[in-house]
């Protein structure tokens, strides 16, 4: 069978640009795949040992991620068998992609500092900051559409983070007098890492033109964010898109500008633990770009550090 029968006709070569053969017929493959359940241990609620007893006790078969002591991939069951435990409506679980949980980890926030998640519904990266902090950052959520942010507030609730201030706004045009100890943006794109072949829709959502569109959005935003980053701060930019022309490029335009006002640097995207994660090649050394397979989406995680 023809794998690229029902991918739009300019996403691969779209991907020849940047990748080679081997890793373009891998990134078509991967979309393709039936995503594994994923899903992570909500520790403002639950300790990472009490979600495994009760997936143990509820006969879900799991592995563990060596990367993420509080994340689980799920064996033998879907969606609809996590959600129908206890511990799912009382917000002790989260199902999260694998590859939507790295940013939260490289952003590293600690008890304290300002933190601003700038695209923030439905919240998992938003929740995920908050347990990784202890809950004891203080956060800022910004969501600019009414039902997503009711839908973000209703997860932060659930969840128990309560030290999570949501701003019903465009973070385009969050006022210059803010400021952040750790920014995370996780941009709008095209979903480029995410794509399902088989979907009967793909053709018609996944264009060139929501690429365009993610790409505008994407300077935008960026340049708001450095703006925001307080010095000796650190921002986390994230897509779930496998294309350089809204990762490494948006990126590279965005520190040359930001450049000519303060003094920006990459820093290297590390996880400890992370040795066997899907590495696509990037163009921004330190970056980390990942491919889409059974366990994983196509995603790109930037780390940049403003000098203090």
């Amino acid at each position: 069978m023809d794998n690229t029968a029902t991918l739009p006709d300019f996403f691969e070569p779209a991907l020849a640009e940047q990748y080679g053969a081997d890793d373009v017929r891998r990134i078509v493959d991967g979309c393709y795949a039936q995503r594994a359940v994923t899903l992570r241990a909500n520790t403002l609620k639950a300790t990472r040992d009490e979600v495994a007893s009760a997936l143990d006790a509820a006969g879900i078969g799991w592995t563990p991620v060596g990367w993420y002591g509080d994340a689980f991939v799920i064996e033998g069951a879907r969606e609809d068998a996590i959600r129908a435990l206890p511990l799912y409506d009382e917000g002790k679980v989260y199902l999260q992609s694998l590859s939507s949980m790295i940013p939260a980890l490289v952003l590293d926030a600690r008890a304290g500092e300002d933190v601003c998640d700038l695209c923030a519904a439905p919240g998992g990266k938003t929740t995920q900051i908050a347990a990784l902090s202890g809950g004891k950052a203080l956060i800022m959520a910004c969501e600019m559409h009414a039902p997503r942010a009711e839908r973000l507030e209703h997860n932060l609730r659930k969840l128990g983070a309560s030290n999570v201030t949501v701003m019903r706004t465009d973070a385009r045009r969050l006022d210059d007098f803010f400021s952040f100890d750790r920014i995370l943006l996780d941009a709008p794109c095209s979903g480029s890492g995410t794509l399902h072949a088989t979907d009967p829709k793909l053709r018609q959502r996944f264009t060139p033109a929501l690429v365009a569109k993610s790409r505008k959005a994407q300077r935008a935003l960026l340049a708001k964010a450095l703006k925001l980053l307080k010095p000796g701060g650190t921002l986390v930019y994230s897509t779930c898109s496998v294309l350089a022309c809204e990762n490494e490029d948006i990126v590279s335009e965005a520190l040359q500008q930001a450049r000519r006002s303060g003094s920006y640097e990459l820093k290297a995207v590390s996880l400890d633990g992370g040795d066997d994660l899907p590495l696509l090649p990037t163009a921004l050394e330190g970056c980390l770009t990942l491919r889409p397979t059974q366990r994983y989406e196509g995603f790109f995680v930037a780390k940049i550090a403003r000098q203090g």
